[in-house]
């Protein structure tokens, strides 16, 4: 049997920088992108790798929060502490620069960590953690 992640969903707070980062920084390639009101779900992945896909969506767009859990979300959300990813990547300093250079905030370069991975890390334009390890 084969177990895989399918989907994963990121809060956005801005589609636009969401798919410049995702997009055009990271290559990802859009395979969906769904409006609603004022609200927008994204869905973003390996060019390649159809199986695997990051839905961005908006952080507080479930019908069953209440005004207060919307405010603590997007709080959390405004301090870069509501999500994280870890992404591979066989050229990790390729990939690092390429991204880098379109002005992503940089949490780390890429480093030699002690548990015996190399990893870089960016902030997305929501504040979501992106570390991305050398395969």
């Amino acid at each position: 049997m084969k177990t895989t992640i399918h989907y994963t969903f990121l809060p956005h707070t801005d589609a636009e920088a969401a798919l410049a980062f995702y997009r055009d920084a990271l290559g990802f390639e859009v395979r969906n992108d769904v409006g609603y009101e004022d609200m927008r779900w994204i869905t973003v992945g390996p060019v390649g790798q159809p199986e695997t896909s990051i839905v961005l969506q908006p952080p507080t767009a479930g019908p069953d929060l209440t005004e207060e859990d919307r405010r603590s979300i997007m709080d959390l959300v405004a301090k870069g502490a509501f999500a994280a990813i870890t992404l591979g990547t066989d050229d990790l300093d390729g990939l690092f620069k390429r991204v880098a250079d379109t002005g992503a905030t940089v949490e780390h370069e890429p480093t030699d960590q002690p548990y015996g991975v190399r990893d870089c890390a960016f902030r997305d334009p929501a504040g979501n953690l992106v570390r991305i390890n050398q395969l």
